[in-house]
């Protein structure tokens, strides 16, 4: 294991997510494994921590998601734009009827998980493992799934302390995809501060 891959209490799981990047979501069933991006994740819950993801219905990842009850957010960074452009526009579904997986098709490096069977992708600056809490309406109805963390990592070098912290790393910057290929990513920090109420010195 690298040395800047470190565990995140799961009570700080959440800010993993809290600024909006994008995410791989991978997931593993009976030997099966894909993955792909999904541009709309977001945390909801502290204790346990929960996320939120869409998913298509046509999605392979999904279909194993669904029947492992499982699934691993990754969370890319700057040096993996290319690689989370072309997975968000390849068919694992068509990949596993030839024989293949993204994995292997773009020969992605993976890693184990400390909870789950779904493999975590090498290259990113964080994981969250997660169990899915059934909600078949919301999964039929809206493609809306839900997530409990029991895991979660993430490179050191930019998240410690419960803070990310990218200064004089911007390699390691994370994505957040507008549309058509085109992504933005995290800019500078800059801390707020409580303003006094109207009316009080």
């Amino acid at each position: 294991m690298p040395a800047f891959r470190r565990s995140v209490p799961l009570d700080k799981a959440y800010r993993l997510l809290n600024h909006g990047p994008t995410v791989l979501v991978s997931a593993a069933h009976e030997g099966q494994r894909n993955i792909m991006a999904a541009a709309w994740a977001m945390p909801l819950d502290f204790q346990p921590p929960k996320v939120a993801v869409v998913l298509d219905k046509t999605t392979w990842t999904r279909q194993l998601l669904e029947a492992s009850g499982s699934f691993v957010l990754n969370v890319p960074c700057v040096e993996q734009v290319d690689i989370t452009q072309s997975l968000g526009n390849s068919s694992g579904l068509e990949l596993h009827q030839g024989g293949r997986d993204k994995f292997s098709a773009y020969g992605l490096a993976t890693f184990a998980g400390q909870a789950l069977a779904a493999p975590l992708l090498e290259g990113c600056v964080a994981w969250l493992e997660c169990r899915l809490l059934p909600e078949p309406h919301n999964h039929q109805q809206y493609d809306l799934f839900l997530g409990e963390v029991i895991a979660a990592q993430a490179d050191s070098r930019v998240f410690s302390e419960g803070r990310w912290h990218f200064d004089g790393h911007d390699r390691l910057r994370t994505l957040h995809h507008v549309a058509g290929g085109h992504f933005l990513t995290i800019g500078q920090s800059i801390d707020g501060r409580q303003l006094p109420l109207a009316g009080e010195a």
